[in-house]
């Protein structure tokens, strides 16, 4: 049954959490969301939630005239792409599996990588170009680092930390393609100057928060229809990314199975986003940093860790959630306190059964560093349904 904690003491607005598995350092980040004056409603937090920068991850929180860039976080548009091919388990023996990780790893530039040849995806970063040159008018220096991380040679690109990108097989045996990245180095650029704008902006008006990082635009500034103007872009980025990486994923299946094809149905969600949604009568920002949009019948996808199950869910619509669900299993240790807790050895036993890199290089998302993915679905049972189960069988991270 859903778990829930419901916190009201001291706060403009209460606090609903959807689990009991929740830290002392996610719940101050929480309570101070709660008290800032623009907050509407309630704040709503998922049962993945961890500590975050400001706000935690896996929250929902929804805001009257303003929006506070570090809570739509530095990877703006970052999000889930899942789709089922027609392709089976029994397709591929052990050799196939190896060789076919090769192959993505092979046509997706990983970590900080970017195609050599910037042309190579130019039809598809044309619609981009001259929205992002009317951002960089107005705020010139937004892209001054970008000269050692081009934008257009990135698109198509994974990037590092947990994304992935994964082949897993449901109940029946249907293989999957499933891949988890956002907007890339441009995202994180935008999103680290607007930042900082906005901690400039509540300096000039000598306002004190709970956290500088809770730093806002107020709507109807010039400053906030700029934000807005790169977040936009930056979140339609992310989801054409991962339309091309998917496109680069079929080609390197392929070479083993050329008769591969992917239904039509593409599910391609965002969870680090803002937007503008109706909840309870009133038109407000909704963001979700680190959750899912869950309305009625809408499909999302929550990926376990590396070792773990994944699976693929239908919204309930849940009004106290703002509509929201869980965007994965939730960090129960940084990737320094991974990294100095388990060996490589534990790494080879918990992703025993995935072909993936098993080396000190990816030991910081060894699949104990996370929550049970299981915990997390049984805790939001109000808030989607399961109706796909996926186990991977091959995960490439970035």
């Amino acid at each position: 049954m859903p778990a829930k904690i419901i916190l009201t003491d001291g706060l403009k607005v209460p606090i609903h959490i959807w689990t009991e598995d929740i830290d002392d350092t996610s719940i101050e980040q929480l309570k101070n969301v709660a008290q800032l004056d623009f907050v509407f409603h309630h704040v709503a937090a998922m049962p993945d939630v961890h500590a975050g920068m400001g706000a935690t991850i896996g929250s929902v929180i929804a805001t009257e005239g303003a929006v506070i860039p570090a809570a739509v976080g530095v990877d703006i548009g970052c999000g889930m792409l899942a789709v089922p091919t027609n392709l089976k388990r029994e397709t591929f023996d052990s050799r196939d599996l190896d060789r076919l990780l090769n192959e993505i790893t092979r046509r997706v530039p990983l970590g900080r990588g970017q195609y050599r040849q910037k042309d190579v995806l130019m039809t598809r970063c044309m619609p981009f170009a001259q929205p992002l040159e009317a951002i960089k008018r107005r705020h010139p220096n937004i892209l001054s680092r970008m000269s050692s991380a081009d934008w257009r040679a990135q698109l198509g690109t994974l990037g590092s930390g947990n994304h992935f990108i994964e082949i897993a097989a449901d109940t029946e045996d249907k293989l999957w393609i499933m891949l988890h990245t956002g907007s890339r180095g441009v995202g994180n650029i935008m999103a680290s100057y607007f930042i900082a704008k906005a901690k400039e902006a509540c300096a000039a008006r000598a306002e004190t928060l709970p956290d500088s990082n809770l730093a806002y635009f107020t709507e109807g500034t010039a400053i906030f229809d700029d934000y807005m103007d790169a977040v936009n872009w930056a979140q339609a980025y992310a989801f054409e990314n991962r339309q091309s990486i998917l496109e680069q994923v079929l080609e390197a299946l392929r070479t083993i199975a050329p008769a591969v094809d992917i239904s039509s149905e593409i599910i391609n969600c965002h969870h680090n986003y803002v937007t503008k949604e109706k909840h309870f009568g009133k038109d407000i920002w909704v963001t979700r940093k680190g959750a899912i949009r869950a309305g009625i019948g809408e499909k999302g996808i929550i990926p376990g860790s590396m070792g773990a199950q994944s699976y693929i869910v239908e919204g309930l619509g849940e009004a106290m959630a703002f509509e929201s669900t869980s965007h994965g299993a939730g960090r129960t240790m940084s990737r320094t306190q991974a990294k100095n807790a388990f060996t490589v050895e534990d790494l080879v036993a918990q992703t025993e059964g995935v072909v993936c890199r098993k080396d000190a290089f990816v030991l910081d998302e060894i699949p104990a560093a996370y929550k049970d993915i299981d915990a997390v679905i049984e805790n939001q049972q109000d808030l989607s349904k399961v109706i796909v189960r996926l186990k991977q069988l091959v995960c490439v991270k970035g």
